[in-house]
């Protein structure tokens, strides 16, 4: 795996005329924060080499290289899922890729169902840790010490610092964030009553199909990771509904701006 990133880096290096100090892989319906970048060079995921494709709808596939808050950034304008068939490798390939560029910290998004009681739809959470229910790990298999260490410390895998520093973007923008703990799982089926009951139980504030494996590399790599998730849906007891794809989609726009205003306000001050 290690000549394949070597490959896609410098193929991306070729092509670009500055490193990014941040990357930004934007979730489910939050693709549109992309248009807010200063654009210098973007790429469709099919024509970077080693990269997949993304199928699902509301993520668009593509690499862009620009500035944001004043800060030159690379952003994933959508992402790949483990349950679209993709290995956990392929998941994290681009993770690692955006590493190897040279940022320093990575930034994530994505949209979740609310388990905490204290929750509602259009709710931001800051995630703070993460219990990984995903029946995989993108570590599995041999290491490669170019890349990280076979056993990498997980104490604090969503940066303290930059949790803190959110806080504060918050009060100051009149932003109300939630703070609480990430259950990722493999999808693509949304949650059984049972499943939100039980994954609440064990800790869990709202649950999703992403950002799990995309942190655990970022740390394996020795980044920063910082994440924002949207409640797009309940889970709470007694207040489970059905949901779509698309009602997740549609709350996930309307808590674009206040995302958007966290993600510009930590870079600028990086």
């Amino acid at each position: 795996m290690f000549e394949q990133i070597k490959e896609t880096t410098d193929f991306l290096k070729k092509q670009i005329d500055f490193t990014p100090e941040a990357a930004i892989v934007l979730g489910s319906g939050l693709g549109n924060l992309g248009e807010k970048i200063n654009i210098k060079k973007s790429f469709n995921f099919d024509d970077i080499p080693n990269f997949k494709k993304s199928t699902v709808e509301g993520h668009k596939g593509k690499l862009i290289f620009g500035e944001l808050g004043g800060k030159n950034i690379v952003a994933l304008q959508g992402r790949l899922h483990y349950y679209e068939g993709h290995s956990m490798k392929d998941v994290t390939f681009p993770i690692r890729v955006m590493i190897k560029l040279g940022i320093k910290l990575l930034m994530l998004s994505n949209a979740a169902g609310g388990m905490n009681p204290n929750y509602k739809i259009g709710d931001i959470m800051i995630i703070n840790d993460h219990i990984n229910m995903m029946g995989d790990n993108p570590l599995m298999g041999p290491n490669d010490d170019r890349l990280g260490p076979r056993f990498p410390d997980m104490s604090e895998i969503y940066s303290k610092k930059y949790i803190d520093l959110a806080k504060n973007i918050g009060k100051k923008e009149n932003i109300d964030l939630k703070e609480g703990v990430y259950v990722g799982v493999s999808g693509p089926t949304f949650e059984t009553p049972a499943e939100y009951k039980t994954f609440r139980i064990i800790g869990g504030d709202n649950v999703g199909m992403s950002t799990v494996p995309e942190a655990i590399v970022a740390r394996h790599m020795g980044i920063a990771v910082f994440a924002l998730s949207d409640v797009t849906d309940l889970g709470i007891a007694n207040q489970v509904e059905k949901v779509s794809h698309k009602e997740v989609l549609e709350a996930a726009k309307k808590a674009e701006p206040k995302m958007t205003k966290i993600f510009v306000e930590l870079l600028r001050g990086l």
